[in-house]
This record gives structure tokens, C-alpha cells and sequence, in this order.
């Protein structure tokens, strides 16, 4: 009997050591992918912990972009730091060191996608895509081919996806890099590359080019789609000597407000100026500002054609009243975002029910701020278009607030403070049923809306709706209650009070920044079905109480009430 106890006593032993060895080479390869990761990021020490709501001032709204410096962390590159140090080390690589640092960086990024990793293009180019294939082109710190808008869509980035949203944008190119970025121009900048370079293909198509490390696949685009992004910024007194010394001037006998913003967003410059028969285009300036504006009724005369006026009169009158827009060209003063230069030991929520327009409020602050949000989940699709925090954990202190649907009581203390958006429900509804049903950006289905999911959603999503405010008002500790439809109605009023909520200066070029950028790549077209309405008589009754019920609770806790629209009639 003992010696089958001391076989058993061994086995054993060699069984324990054998899962020992298996644990520590498990550590061991977890411990060399965080020392992979660790070259993605730039080192940064670990400052003793910030008092509660650090007063912050708002990034520079350009910091640069020659060598790899600040550009290269909106490309996946080594640089992710904002101390100076790393960004001067950057700039002293030879620029065939840092093309392959950076290609490395890229490579092990993405083959953490489920995706296959990069794969070669075939030489013989598909006639079946639509758009013209220019050819491939250099594109790196030095030389830029396109300077404009840029979209990120690290698993479904296709050659259609990129020449939409540059055509939706105003511009005439779109260029694909690295399989998953796209940017967009009106002319190519740089000189053209050996085809071979571009031999990756886009991460949600086979068999078109979708460029390389430094590389872009450049087509022209097939057809010009409706301009999105287009915002009037005001009317405003100008002399002669100040629009005499715009960039470009151009007379038009027939000019018209859409004529003037396409010619402007022809030349890549973010500022339409015009006066019949004028039309300059200008960079953003302190010219414009806010407070200047003048009252619009001394601009109608510019929306009616000048009749004095000849068509030979090519000199600007000696001063006058301008009509200003915004064109879709995006101000590239405002593309920078950073996390948080130091960790914050405050926790500040952005809170709100799904489908009450997180994502939209998030981007605006990121544009306001220049800081990353954060958000107490992950979403892949939201990482990919340019979410950078969602990748970042929650409590990590680097973000300037998190994105967060929670409305439990424990959940709801682990934060020190919280903005609470809150959105008329009907269209909350909607939106997150479409969400539900179709992603961020798509639209349900007749199918799906005349299917029994939908009640059943509206039975379950309605009291959360009602819930969620009324846990937030009940147990949180501080909080700025900011409404959807009040944000849209009043951008700056409402982005200041955010900014100064979050204890972030914020400038004036970072607040028209974010007016002419406000829609970006993440709000969802226009309702699909207007005439629709998927409520029925019970449903409203129900959505109605809880409406009234919010409404009392935020009058109970001093906050103004519900916005007059969402009350029932």
C-alpha cells in the first residue's frame, strides 16, 4: 500500500511543478507584450496624485508637426507623451530609422485586430471600385500629399468608405495609408512613390490598394456628395487693407454663397469671406472673433447681388460688412488631442442614457478641450473612429471625463463628479434602437421597426430612461445637468459651461474650432423615415409620466426643469 502512495506522492509533485513552470512562462509572455506595448507609448512618470478638479489650461492648438513629433501619435508611432523631450528625441532620428519604427509599431497594432494582418495587392488593379486610382505618393512628416480632414477605421476602412466622407467633406481626393487611415485633399502635395510601396491592402476590402507606412493610395473622387460641415460664423466690419491681405481673392459677377465656400474649400482654407461680388478665403484669426460680430441685418445687403457694382471692378469697397462661413476644411489647430499631462485622482462622469448622445457631446469636448475622453467600457468602433480613451482604463486618471450608461448607486459614487445629459426620450429611443440594430452611424430596418423587438424595447428602455436621471440626481455628489437639444440650440454658451465645469481655460479658437467641426465623422444622418412615428397611444403614455417624473426631480434639486419640447401637451 505504501509504494502505490508514494507513486501517487510523486505524480503529484511533478504534476505541481509542471503547472508551476506552465504559470511562470504564461507571465513571462504576458510580461514581454507589456514590454511592447510599453514602446508604443512614450514613457511617462507617475506624478504623486492631483487634487480633486485640477484647474487645467487647454492644450496649444497646434503643436507642431515637423519630424514625427506630435503627428506621429495620431499614428499609432512611439510619440504619445507631451513633455518636449520626446518630442525633440523624435525629431533627431534619421528619417529611415523613424519610418521603421513606425512601421513596427503599426504592424504589432494591428495584428492584435481579428482581422488577418496587412497581406500584399495584387499588381493587376480592379477596375470594379469606384473613383480614379492616381497612383501612390509619399506622405510623411515632410511630405504631406493631402492636408486635409482625417478618418480612422482600424477594421473596416474600405476605398468607397474614404472617398465618401472626403466627397461629404468638399474635397477632390481621398488618400488611404497603413490599410486603415484616410485622408483627404484637394491636391497632391508630395512626389509620387514606386507602386510597390502601397502593397497593403484596406482592412475591410480585398484587392484595392490601401497604401504603406509613409505611403498613400490616392483616388480622385468619382462624384461630389452633398457638403456637410458648413456653418455661418457671423458677420463682421472689415477694412479694405485687412481683406486685401487675404491669401486669395477672387471676383465673381454671379457669386453665391455655395460658389464662394467651394472655391474657398478648393484652396484648403477653413474661412469663406464674401461680399457681392468678393470672395476671400482666409485661415481662422482673432479678426473673427466672437465678440466682434456684427449685428447680421448689416450683412443683408450681401445676400442680394451688388448692382453698382461692374464686372471689371476687381478692388474690395474701402470697408464694409462681410458675410463669414466655415467650410468643411478642417482646421488643422484642433486636430491635436493628448491624454491628461498628469493623472487626476478626480473622477468626473459624462453620463447618460444610451442613445442620448454621449458619443456627440464626447467629441465636442475632446475638440474644446483637447483632451481624450474616456469611457467605462471599450468599444471597438469608437476606438477605431478616433476615440483614442476607449482603449485606456477608466480609472487610469488620464482623461478629462468618462463616457458611462451606469445608473447604480454603487457605480454612481466611484465618481467624484458627473455631467448628466439628458435627451428628450422619444428621440432617445430612437437612437439607440438604431444603434442597437444598425451600429453608431446606421439606421433599423422597416423590418425591424414593424417586428416585436420594438415594443419590447420600448416596455424595457423607457424606465430605464427615467431611472438613470433619477439615480444620478438621488446619489450624485456634484453635478452639471446639460440637455441635448440645449447644446445644439446654444454651442457656446453650453460648451463654456462644460469647460468650466471640468476646470479646463479653454480659448476662443478652440471654441470656434469646435463649432465648425462640431458634426464630425460621428453623428448619424438625418431620421431615415420622417413621416414615421413607431409610438403607439400606450406608449406615449407611459414615456409621458416619466418625463413629468424627471422633470419634478430636477426642480427638487434646484436644477432648471426638462426643456419645454419634451413636456406632453
Amino acid at each position: 500500500m505504501a509504494v502505490p502512495l508514494s507513486k501517487l506522492h510523486c505524480l503529484l509533485k511533478r504534476a505541481q511543478m509542471l503547472l508551476l513552470c506552465l504559470g511562470i512562462a504564461y507571465l513571462m509572455a504576458g510580461s514581454i507584450l507589456l514590454l511592447q506595448r510599453s514602446t508604443i507609448r512614450a514613457a511617462q512618470p507617475n506624478p504623486p496624485s492631483l487634487p480633486p478638479l485640477l484647474s487645467l489650461v487647454a492644450p496649444p492648438a497646434a503643436l507642431g508637426t515637423a519630424g514625427m513629433g506630435m503627428r506621429a501619435r495620431s499614428r499609432w508611432a512611439a510619440i504619445q507623451a507631451v513633455s518636449s523631450g520626446g518630442v525633440k528625441a523624435s525629431r533627431s532620428w534619421s528619417g529611415s530609422r523613424g519610418l521603421g519604427v513606425q512601421h513596427f509599431h503599426r504592424r504589432w497594432f494591428h495584428s492584435l485586430l481579428p482581422e488577418s494582418p496587412e497581406q500584399k495587392v495584387s499588381q493587376h488593379r480592379s477596375s470594379r471600385h469606384k473613383g480614379t486610382y492616381m497612383g501612390c505618393f509619399l506622405h510623411n512628416a515632410s511630405d504631406r500629399a493631402l492636408g486635409g480632414t482625417m478618418l480612422y477605421d482600424l477594421r473596416k476602412m474600405t476605398s468607397s468608405l474614404c472617398q465618401d466622407t472626403c466627397s461629404e467633406s468638399g474635397y477632390q481626393f481621398a488618400g488611404l495609408e497603413y490599410g486603415a487611415e484616410c485622408h483627404c485633399g484637394n491636391r497632391i502635395s508630395s512626389l509620387q512613390a514606386p507602386e510597390e510601396d502601397c502593397s497593403l491592402v484596406c482592412r475591410g476590402e480585398r484587392g484595392s490598394p490601401c497604401g504603406g507606412v509613409g505611403r498613400l493610395s490616392i483616388y480622385k473622387v468619382e462624384e461630389q456628395l452633398p457638403v456637410r460641415n458648413v456653418h455661418h460664423r457671423g458677420c463682421f466690419k472689415l477694412t479694405n487693407g485687412t481683406v486685401g491681405a487675404f491669401p486669395i481673392h477672387s471676383v465673381q459677377p454671379n457669386l453665391t454663397t455655395q460658389s464662394c465656400i467651394e472655391t474657398c474649400t478648393d484652396k484648403e482654407l477653413p474661412l469663406a469671406v464674401l461680399k457681392r461680388p468678393h470672395c476671400f478665403c482666409t485661415w481662422t484669426s482673432s479678426l473673427f472673433n466672437i465678440n466682434q460680430q456684427a449685428d447680421k441685418q448689416r450683412c443683408a445687403d450681401s445676400s442680394v447681388p451688388n448692382r453698382t457694382a461692374t464686372s471689371g471692378s476687381t478692388a474690395p469697397p474701402e470697408s464694409g460688412h462681410y458675410q463669414v462661413y466655415h467650410t468643411p476644411v478642417l482646421d488643422s489647430r484642433c486636430k491635436e488631442r493628448m491624454f491628461l499631462p498628469q493623472r487626476s485622482s478626480s473622477l468626473v462622469a459624462l453620463s447618460s442614457f444610451p442613445g442620448a448622445g454621449n458619443t456627440w457631446v464626447r467629441h465636442l469636448i475632446e475638440l474644446v478641450t483637447g483632451y481624450y475622453t474616456g469611457s467605462f467600457y471599450f468599444d471597438g468602433s469608437l476606438y477605431n473612429r478616433g476615440f483614442k480613451g476607449e482603449k485606456d482604463y477608466w480609472k487610469s486618471g488620464r482623461s478629462i471625463c468618462v463616457k458611462t450608461h451606469e445608473s447604480g448607486q454603487k457605480e454612481i459614487e466611484m465618481f467624484d463628479s458627473a455631467i448628466l445629459l439628458i435627451r428628450n426620450p422619444y428621440r432617445s429611443l430612437i437612437a439607440e434602437f438604431n444603434r442597437k440594430c444598425a451600429g453608431h452611424l446606421g439606421h433599423a430596418t422597416e423590418a425591424q421597426w414593424d417586428s416585436k423587438e420594438w415594443p419590447e424595447f420600448v416596455s424595457s428602455y423607457a424606465p430605464w430612461w427615467a431611472s438613470h436621471a433619477l439615480s444620478w440626481l438621488k446619489f450624485g455628489q456634484r453635478l452639471l445637468v446639460v440637455h441635448y437639444e440645449e447644446l445644439q440650440r446654444a454651442l457656446f454658451p453650453q460648451l463654456r459651461l462644460v469647460a468650466a465645469f471640468l476646470n479646463v481655460s479653454i480659448t476662443e479658437e478652440r471654441l470656434l474650432c469646435a463649432q465648425s467641426n462640431q458634426d464630425g465623422h460621428f453623428k448619424r444622418p438625418g431620421a431615415q423615415r420622417t413621416s414615421f412615428d413607431p409610438f403607439t397611444p400606450d406608449m406615449r403614455r407611459m414615456i409621458d409620466s416619466f418625463i413629468l417624473t424627471v422633470d419634478q426631480a430636477l426642480q427638487s434639486r434646484n436644477f432648471s426643469g426638462l426643456p419645454q419640447e419634451y413636456l406632453p401637451r
